[in-house]
């Protein structure tokens, strides 16, 4: 399955992992959305991906790709 790598800023805790999760896993084509704390990095996996949008939706929920 295709998947899309970002490194974001400001994930801190939980909550953010949750946010993230949440907001990018509603969109179409996405399956699964792993988040590591430490690193700032989302993973984001589905049939049917389109960068631009989840780089858009990271921004706008606060999270703006590196």
């Amino acid at each position: 399955m295709p998947n899309e790598e970002f490194m974001v800023k400001n994930v801190k805790c939980g909550g953010c992992v949750q946010n993230i999760q949440t907001q990018l896993g509603a969109l179409p084509g996405v399956s699964a959305v792993e988040v590591t704390i430490e690193s700032g990095k989302v993973v984001v996996s589905g049939p049917a991906l389109d960068r631009a949008t989840l780089a858009a939706k990271l921004q706008e929920i606060g999270y703006p790709a590196a």
